[in-house]
């Protein structure tokens, strides 16, 4: 694992920290917040509230709900966030996987993280950023997400690890702590918004931060 890569991913997590400070960041049961991993691909996060907001007035959010739920029900309350049929069907493998191999959130929890990852990827439709969301901000779990937004600030400052290692690359300096794991992830995001989204690269202060 590259070592100048482990020392730049630090000094982002500094320079964020530095501008940031603490973010509260997606707040919700664990229910809501597995429901809203899945709701938030490929859509924006203001789409995915809208959702959320939706299926809570209809007495869906929760996967037990979910679970019972006929499919366009599902479909017609959570249209807003596109690709709706596909999302559906990851929402009910999702809520099957829960509740037919664990019977229940509360038995999910007892197992180790590495063990719950590898079981939520074999799950349709959920990948690595999916996951890791799930067990981070679901399980208050160590595991960090990496995410479009963090591929491309890494990317701009030169390391070139993706996925898994880069995953690694922050797990290795960053302590095991879930509200770590979570103010880093939420910097990250806010960061891109503000400057990668706009386009303000010649602003940008972490190609030209020293921190």
């Amino acid at each position: 694992m590259s070592g100048s890569g482990s020392s730049e991913c630090a000094r982002i997590v500094r320079a964020l920290e530095g501008r940031y400070g603490y973010i509260p960041w997606w707040p919700g049961d664990p229910d809501e917040v597995l429901i809203g991993a899945v709701l938030t691909q490929q859509t924006r996060w203001e789409n995915v509230c809208r959702a959320l907001g939706i299926l809570k007035d209809r007495e869906l959010c929760s996967l037990s709900r979910i679970y019972r739920a006929e499919n366009p029900i599902i479909e017609d309350a959570i249209r807003c966030t596109g690709f709706y049929r596909v999302k559906t069907k990851r929402l009910k493998a999702l809520a099957g996987h829960v509740i037919d191999q664990y019977g229940g959130m509360d038995t999910m929890r007892r197992y180790r993280t590495a063990d719950l990852r590898k079981r939520l990827l074999s799950v349709p439709g959920i990948g690595p950023e999916t996951a890791d969301s799930i067990l981070c901000y679901g399980f208050d779990r160590p595991s960090f997400v990496i995410d479009a937004y963090t591929h491309r600030i890494c990317r701009c400052n030169g390391i070139s690890e993706k996925g898994d290692r880069l995953k690694a690359l922050f797990e290795k300096v960053l302590p095991a702590d879930n509200q770590k794991y979570r103010q880093v992830h939420a910097h990250i995001v806010e960061y891109a918004k503000e400057y990668c989204g706009k386009k303000r690269c010649s602003e940008c202060i972490l190609k030209s931060s020293g921190i």
